[in-house]
């Protein structure tokens, strides 16, 4: 354990000192952004930082970037900084998820409750789901991301039912957040141009909200993460930023873990969202003028930071996120060690329809297996 701590602080230092400068949910596939998104669709969400402004720093809630003054002369070298916008620096903060409230019930059935939630993410109220099973309890918990959904129509809870009501009548508490910006959440108006990045953060403090819970329902040594689409990418980001916060985790069909390919393709490759692009691109450049910056809000550069068990689910004819992505992120991941496995589904596409049963009695096995 201590050995791999120091492996662990000596590579972030490296990396740091290298040089620093983010379905079947709908009826239709989600649209995206980098560090995690899908398909492109008619629902977008808008751009809300002013062109050619930096962004300021990722953090729970709204800020500004401090002002800075030139370091006084010292003979003791100091480390640079991570950039603000960066997995390095989300590395750095102290998360402190708590106050997970139960609030309203949604609905009962004859396996779960389905409760309104709240939690305390930095600054921020998030919203959410709980399905709590039906007995005394507690249960293990595992926590949902679910993929992109126009904030504008999305309401509390959407996304990943059939994952929500099949693991909750597996035995499973079901926490499924909102994210920043959505339903009941708190906004956060720069979180488009900081590359949804706050989402990150929000899932992080959901598991902590969790652990720290004294529900009598809830067993908080007990954790599992599952994303879809740009909740996989979110997923990915938060096993690289927190190691050991989870037992184990599930992704499927997966935005890419190089968010170079996200960009491209849902930002920079879709003309309506220009203006989202320009604002990006003046924050932090292009990734081929600034490629250092992209290679530090993209989780495959962390994958050595990996501790968890991960599971991946991907179609060979998902034309939202291409099969080759989940290709090179299992690859990635093996090659740093991490425990990996991948489920490859023939002529399954993005919304994960015909096999949908098969994927999730392998997840839920999954699960009972690592927590």
């Amino acid at each position: 354990m201590v050995s791999r701590l120091c492996r662990l602080v000596i590579a972030a230092v490296v990396l740091l000192a290298a040089g620093c400068s983010d379905s079947a949910d709908d009826a239709r596939p989600e649209a995206s952004a980098p560090t995690g998104g899908s398909a492109a669709s008619a629902d977008r969400d808008a751009p809300s930082s002013p062109s050619g402004t930096p962004a300021p720093p990722v953090t729970s809630g709204p800020t500004t970037v401090p002002e800075t003054s030139a370091p006084a002369a010292t003979s003791t070298p100091t480390r640079e900084r991570p950039h603000p916008v960066s997995l390095p620096a989300l590395m750095e903060r102290e998360y402190d998820g708590r106050g997970l409230e139960l609030g309203d019930v949604i609905e009962e059935t004859d396996a779960y409750t389905r409760y309104e939630v709240s939690y305390r993410s930095g600054e921020l109220t998030i919203s959410g789901i709980m399905n709590v099973p039906a007995g005394d309890g507690p249960f293990p918990v595992l926590i949902l991301a679910h993929g992109y959904i126009d904030p504008e129509i999305y309401t509390t809870g959407r996304g990943l039912a059939r994952e929500q009501d099949y693991l909750a009548r597996q035995g499973y508490a079901v926490l499924h957040t909102d994210y920043r910006n959505h339903a009941g959440s708190d906004d956060d108006p720069d979180n488009e141009v900081r590359l949804r990045l706050g989402y990150t953060a929000d899932v992080i403090d959901a598991v902590l909200a969790v652990r720290e819970s004294s529900s009598p329902y809830l067993d908080g040594d007990r954790v599992g993460l599952l994303g879809r689409s740009m909740g996989g990418g979110v997923v990915l980001n938060a096993l690289v930023v927190e190691p050991g916060l989870v037992d184990a985790a599930v992704i499927y069909a997966s935005v890419s873990s190089d968010t170079v390919d996200n960009f491209d393709m849902w930002i920079r490759g879709e003309p309506e969202r220009g203006e989202l692009t320009e604002q990006i691109i003046d924050a932090y450049g292009a990734p081929e003028d600034n490629p250092q910056f992209w290679r530090n809000v993209s989780p495959r550069t962390f994958f050595d930071r990996v501790t968890e068990p991960v599971l991946i689910h991907h179609g060979t004819a998902d034309d939202t996120c291409p099969i080759d992505w989940a290709y090179e992120t299992r690859d990635a991941l093996d090659e740093a060690g991490a425990e990996v496995t991948l489920e490859v589904y023939d002529g399954e596409q993005h919304a994960f329809e015909p096999q949908w049963q098969e994927s999730i009695e392998r997840t839920a096995a999954f699960f009972d297996d690592h927590l």
